[in-house]
C-alpha cells in the first residue's frame, strides 16, 4: 500500500485499531495524523508510537492526502463543519461511522468526490475483523484499493454492490459479534447455576465458541447443517437440546434481530 498522508479525524477504539494494524503493517509514523480532542491516555499512546497527534481537525485534513472519518455518527455533522470549506478534490475520504450515508457525506463535504464508506466490527481489535465496504461507480479505483488494504490491516474485507447492503452488513458482521457475547453469557449463567464458578464457567464456554468458530473455517466448504449435524446424535444430548431452541422457534428469533438491526440502520440514516 503506497503510504499516502493520512488523517485519522477520531482516534476511539476503532481508528487505535486500524492505526495499530497500519503500523504491524509497515505502515510509517510520519505518514498518519491522529486527531482527538479529549482522549489525553490516547494521544500519549499514540505519541508513543511515533504518531503525530497535536494537528486541529481542520489543519490535519488540509495536510492529508486521505481523511478518515472516525467520529461517532451523532457528531460527524459537527466535526466536518470544521473543515467543509477545505478542497477534497484532490482528497479521498474513508468513513468508519455507522448510519451516515455517501449522500449525506457529499452534503458535508461538497467538494468531495471520492468518498468510501466503511462497517468495520470490533474483532477488529485484534486484527480478527470483517469490514463491509461501498463506493460509487464514479470513485477512483485507486481509492477504493487503497480503502481496501487499509481495513485489511485489521481483518477481511467485503465490497457489496450497493449501499443499502451496508445496513445488511451491519446486521450480519457489525452487530452480530454482541449476538454471539449474549449467547455465551446465557451459557455462562446456566454454568453458573451448575456449581461451576465464574471463571471455569467462562473458561468452558469461550473454549467451545471458539474452537466451534475455527472448525467452521477449517472447513469452508462444509455446510453448516452438516457440521451441526456431525455434533449431533439421533437420540442424544445435543438432539434434544437443539429441540429446545426449534421450540423456541430460534431461527424465527435471529431472522428478526438481524432485521431490527438494519431497519435501525436505516432510521439513523434518514436521521443524521
Amino acid at each position: 500500500m503506497n503510504s499516502k498522508k493520512l488523517a485519522f479525524i477520531g482516534t476511539g477504539n476503532m481508528a487505535f485499531a486500524i492505526i495499530q494494524g497500519l503500523l504491524k503493517s509497515g505502515y510509517p509514523a510520519s505518514q498518519i495524523i491522529a486527531c482527538n480532542k479529549s482522549n489525553i491516555a490516547r494521544r500519549e499512546a499514540l505519541q508513543a508510537v511515533g504518531i503525530f497527534t497535536h494537528f486541529a481537525n481542520r489543519d490535519a485534513v488540509e495536510q492529508a492526502e486521505v481523511v478518515v472519518l472516525a467520529v461517532k455518527p451523532q457528531m460527524m455533522a459537527e466535526v466536518c463543519a470544521e473543515f467543509a470549506d477545505v478542497d477534497f478534490s484532490n482528497k479521498w475520504v474513508i468513513s468508519v461511522a455507522a448510519g451516515i450515508s455517501v449522500e449525506r457525506l457529499e452534503e458535508l463535504l461538497p467538494t468531495a468526490k471520492n468518498i468510501i464508506r466503511t462497517m468495520p466490527n470490533t474483532p477488529s481489535l485484534i486484527g480478527e475483523g470483517m469490514t463491509g465496504l461501498f463506493a460509487k461507480k464514479s470513485v477512483n479505483s485507486t481509492a477504493c484499493e487503497f480503502a481496501e488494504n487499509l481495513m485489511s490491516a485489521v481483518g477481511k474485507c467485503y465490497w457489496v454492490e450497493t449501499e443499502d447492503k451496508i445496513n445488511h452488513i451491519i446486521a450480519i458482521t457489525g452487530s452480530s459479534p454482541a449476538y454471539f457475547f449474549r449467547f455465551m453469557e446465557a451459557m455462562q449463567q446456566s454454568a453458573m447455576q451448575m456449581g461451576f464458578s465464574e471463571q471455569d464457567a467462562r473458561l468452558l464456554v469461550q473454549s467451545a465458541a471458539l474452537g466451534a468458530a475455527k472448525l467452521v473455517e477449517a472447513n469452508p466448504t462444509v455446510p453448516l447443517s452438516t457440521l451441526r449435524e456431525n455434533v449431533t446424535s439421533k437420540g442424544g444430548t445435543t438432539a434434544k437440546a437443539l429441540e429446545v431452541f426449534e421450540q423456541a422457534n430460534l431461527a424465527d428469533t435471529v431472522d428478526k434481530a438481524m432485521w431490527a438491526a438494519i431497519y435501525r440502520a436505516e432510521e439513523m440514516e434518514k436521521s443524521l
